[in-house]
């Protein structure tokens, strides 16, 4: 039997064959592993690309808010940008010019946020706002502005802001969050990305004259509750009564966040209280003025919907209902309105109103 130094060189070499052979086994694996992973577009762990790309613009889109003051672009109606024009106080536009250009929303004036600029949100659409940080179109967003602390007991923990969609009508989401110090105050902004989810549609009918007194307007009076401006494309109005049915799509127009909207058969005639908008709807057929009665006296049902560009029929929001068996008989001095809290209402959430307030919105 050998023995000795060269029976120990031999054990050595032995060893170091089997360990690599094991190595170019193990690698063989992983090589083989790896490709079969490729091949089958498998996502496992913190590799999820959806998940890193809704981290990455909730992260990019806060960056984008909190950098400087934004800007604002006119749009030419050939849809070409009319830079001439640009200009970085965009919180200076009116709800119109802002909704027909190109912004980007930005808060900052130096290394402080500016108030006005969070004011003027209410201006802006979510989608606006989406496309201004740059973010992807099948994306939405929820944004918050709140005041943590502040030396003004009054402001202390003032929310100045909170709009968009919310989170629980997405699949995934994704929050940023950044708390600036203001003068002697600290505000907290949260920025969520959602993938997809139901964008915002909590417009309110508010309140309703089908019966005019003698000579005056029918007129529908709108809410919306949402510090987001919203886009009135895609909304619609139904009338359906025993004598006329009417169904009115509504194709332009933008109301601002937390504002109210008065639709009327004659805005010349139209007491319109504190409305911040008045849509004329005579012209368009659906609201009368006088003698002309659009909306059935007796009893009709009035029908607030939504339709999202990715759905074939409209969502109901809201309804209204008189006469019938309803128990709501309007004299011409008297209106419906919505009752809160229930949101949508219910036929019990609505009364009869003798001292009607048109653009006064009483659920406030």
């Amino acid at each position: 039997m050998v023995s000795g130094p060269t029976s120990s060189i031999r054990k050595d070499e032995g060893g170091m064959t089997a360990v690599i052979e094991f190595l170019s086994a193990f690698t063989l694996f992983l090589m083989i592993l790896t490709a079969f992973l490729s091949l089958a577009q498998l996502e496992m762990g913190s590799n999820d690309t959806s998940v890193d790309r809704l981290d990455r613009s909730a992260a990019q889109g806060m960056d984008r808010l909190t950098s400087d003051g934004g800007w604002y672009v006119p749009v030419f109606e050939d849809g070409a940008y009319d830079y001439q024009n640009s200009t970085s106080q965009w919180h200076e536009k009116s709800l119109d010019e802002l909704n027909s250009g190109i912004v980007m929303a930005g808060l900052m004036d130096g290394y402080s946020i500016d108030f006005d600029r969070v004011s003027a949100l209410q201006n802006v659409t979510e989608s606006s706002l989406l496309a201004g940080l740059g973010l992807s179109e099948s994306f939405s967003l929820h944004l918050s502005i709140k005041i943590t602390e502040s030396n003004d007991v009054l402001r202390d923990g003032l929310l100045l802001f909170s709009g968009g969609t919310e989170r629980g009508t997405a699949s995934a989401s994704s929050t940023a969050f950044k708390e600036l110090q203001t003068g002697a105050e600290k505000v907290l902004i949260i920025l969520e990305v959602h993938n997809g989810g139901r964008s915002t549609n909590d417009l309110m009918l508010t309140e309703i004259s089908p019966r005019s007194v003698s000579g005056s307007p029918e007129w529908i009076e709108l809410y919306n509750p949402n510090d987001f401006a919203i886009d009135l494309k895609g909304w619609s109005i139904s009338h359906i009564s025993p004598n006329l049915n009417s169904n009115l799509l509504l194709t332009e127009g933008v109301v601002s966040g937390l504002s109210t909207t008065i639709m009327t058969g004659d805005p010349s005639s139209q007491d319109v209280g504190l409305a911040d908008h008045v849509v004329d709807l005579g012209g368009e057929g659906f609201l009368g003025v006088g003698q002309l009665n659009l909306l059935d006296d007796g009893g009709g049902v009035v029908i607030l919907s939504y339709t999202q560009l990715s759905e074939f029929q409209p969502f109901e929001v809201m309804r209204v209902e008189w006469g019938g068996d309803t128990g709501f008989f309007l004299t011409p001095s008297q209106s419906l309105e919505y009752v809160p809290p229930n949101f949508p209402p219910t036929q019990a959430d609505w009364q009869i109103s003798s001292s009607p307030t048109p653009g006064i919105v009483n659920i406030l």
